[in-house]
């Protein structure tokens, strides 16, 4: 399988690229990314696109994969404005799903939303609100397959880059409490990674996917 990444600097991306690379059945990872990333490997072709609103150079890569997993995001608190963080979330996605299924009408497409996604649009919270009109946005397009992702707190197990200042803080204390008092809301960004990659090969029940859904698949196929 050939398979598309982006996100690949942040937490989630930039896990489900080094356990993708360690994937036997993943035969070619094509990346796409503002920046040249730190992971090499051969079957790893990074692109560097600055302009995530327009796939016009970089369409014919676009036919040769099978599946994409669009990880790429921004937390609300690291914008300017909402819609910056509109831009990011919906435009983006948005914008490369429209570009993906225009020549390759086959393409598997895994979107990370989140937990507390809002598809009525209508939530006071950014992040629900935009998240949740991405979701419905992808939902109206022909994906012969769709996955929408809506992990909870996802715990970093590799360094991340450039972390907020409140997550050193937060992290050796949040996610071990989570664990503790509310086991179905937390996945680790191995877990999720893995779990990612296992549904584009042995698909999943439904679209939309909770955390609680994907701890079960987890489970149920012991993925570690």
């Amino acid at each position: 399988m050939n398979i598309i990444i982006t996100g690949v600097t942040g937490v989630v991306g930039s896990e489900t690229v080094r356990q993708a690379l360690l994937n036997p059945r993943i035969t070619r990872l094509t990346a796409i990314s503002r920046r040249p990333i730190s992971i090499q490997h051969e079957k790893l072709r990074v692109i560097i696109l600055k302009n995530f609103l327009d796939y016009s150079d970089i369409m014919n890569d676009l036919k040769v994969h099978d599946a994409c997993l669009w990880c790429l995001g921004v937390s609300q608190n690291q914008v300017r404005s909402d819609e910056e963080y509109h831009t990011i979330t919906h435009d983006y996605a948005i914008s490369a799903a429209n570009a993906m299924l225009s020549v390759n009408p086959n393409i598997v497409f895994g979107f990370v939303s989140g937990l507390g996604a809002d598809t009525t649009e209508k939530s006071k919270m950014l992040f629900a609100r935009v998240k949740g009109k991405t979701e419905n946005a992808l939902l109206k397009l022909p994906f012969k397959q769709l996955y929408l992702f809506r992990p909870g707190g996802i715990q970093p197990i590799q360094k991340k880059e450039n972390p907020m200042w409140y997550e050193y803080i937060l992290n050796p204390i949040l996610f071990p409490l989570m664990r503790l008092v509310v086991p179905t809301m937390v996945i680790t960004s191995v877990e999720l990674a893995k779990v990612m990659i296992h549904i584009l090969f042995s698909e999943a029940p439904k679209t939309i996917l909770e955390n609680k859904d994907l701890r079960n698949i987890i489970h149920e196929f012991n993925i570690q």
